[in-house]
């Protein structure tokens, strides 16, 4: 698995943050068995619940309604004056359909959950565009509930994969040219539980880097819904 992602953590370690899912179906792990598929392979609604969408017509920006197996997500992107190239690249991916049946693969409890780029039996989707210039001087916060992009070590390298912080993590915010951070482009508004029983799913700990759910949590679907 490639490492991705180095994270400046309180007890001043670097830790590899892999957006690496799996090895695409090539069977056991080499370090333990190998996660299984989701019981539930279809999604129980087709549309936004009405909690989702009240909370989105609460919000004055963009906002995407997200169906997991572990419940639905409502978030508000931030995109004139934060993040617009960020924000832009997000829902082009949302109206191409891309995360459609897509996994949270990363599981860092109490920590951070990381998915889009990724589908059942753990083959990995390829980016269908190029990568985005990184916006994470813009001000924003990788405070519990934000979405960030997951990136290389280069910074101008996301491309559809992305995270959420399940607590306030100061440590990949921008801090200088040399140390860039993540990007953050979102806010959960609706769904927090969904965030945290993603947070608390069983997990297999391959490495630092490869933490993934020992029963797959699907993304369903993702639609724009402002």
């Amino acid at each position: 698995m490639r490492s991705l992602f180095k994270l400046a953590l309180p007890a001043l370690l670097t830790l590899l943050l892999s957006a690496c899912g799996g090895g695409g179906g090539d069977g056991p792990h080499d370090n333990g068995p190998w996660p299984t598929p989701n019981p539930n392979p279809y999604p129980p609604t087709s549309s936004c619940s009405s909690t989702g969408l009240q909370a989105a017509a609460q919000s004055s920006w963009p906002s995407v309604c997200m169906l997991t197996s572990s419940g639905e997500l409502v978030i508000e992107l931030y995109d004139l004056g934060y993040a617009p190239a960020t924000v832009a690249n997000f829902l082009r991916l949302v109206a191409d359909g891309y995360y459609r049946n897509t996994l949270f693969h990363h599981v860092d409890r109490d920590f951070i959950v990381q998915a889009g780029g990724y589908t059942s039996g753990q083959y990995l989707k390829p980016p269908p565009y190029a990568p985005i210039v990184l916006e994470s001087n813009n001000g924003l916060s990788n405070r519990r509930g934000t979405l960030a992009m997951a990136r290389r070590s280069a910074a101008n390298s996301a491309t559809t994969q992305f995270f959420i912080n399940v607590v306030d993590n100061p440590g990949l915010d921008y801090k200088s040219a040399a140390d860039p951070g993540y990007a953050v482009f979102g806010r959960v508004i609706s769904g927090m539980n969904t965030l945290d029983a993603i947070n608390a799913v069983p997990i297999y700990y391959y490495s630092a880097s490869d933490i993934r759910p020992r029963q797959e949590v699907l993304i369903y679907w993702v639609q724009r819904l402002k």
